[in-house]
């Protein structure tokens, strides 16, 4: 098995004719992903969203169809990929992506801690995710 980045996997899903260097990797970024055994780490995942969307201009559908994708390649695991397919849906419904992961991984706990109650803790109560995002008591 193998393990792949994020700029890898941007490679493969992205066609960006204006660089150079990105169409000649994007040929190897093919034969990468067709190899018998292919990991991609979570954290890669949370990457590959902040990449698609700030440089490529990916909307939230446009990120959910490259995972969909991704999750769907028989030869690809995607670490905790149940966990990133729960953030997806949460993203999807108008959460950040990097927030529903952290949210999505810390199920176990009783509460996620956060001060930022605008986009974070406002879009899970809304969307009923949980744990509960809390704010903690500052003066």
């Amino acid at each position: 098995m193998i393990a792949v980045d994020t700029n890898v996997l941007a490679r493969f899903y992205v066609d960006d004719p204006a660089d150079p260097e990105a169409a000649r990797q994007r040929p190897a970024a093919r034969r990468v992903l067709a190899a018998p055994s292919v990991f991609v780490p979570m954290s890669v995942v949370l990457e590959l969203e902040w990449v698609l969307r700030a440089l490529y201009r990916f909307s939230p559908r446009d990120f959910g169809r490259v995972l969909e994708h991704l999750f769907g390649l028989a030869n690809v695991t995607v670490e905790n990929w149940t966990l990133a397919a729960q953030a997806l849906e949460a993203h999807l419904q108008g959460m950040d992506f990097a927030d529903a992961l952290h949210l999505a991984c810390s199920a176990h706990c009783s509460a996620f801690v956060t001060f930022d109650r605008r986009r974070f803790a406002s879009k899970a109560a809304r969307l009923g995710l949980q744990p509960e995002a809390v704010l903690p008591g500052v003066r």
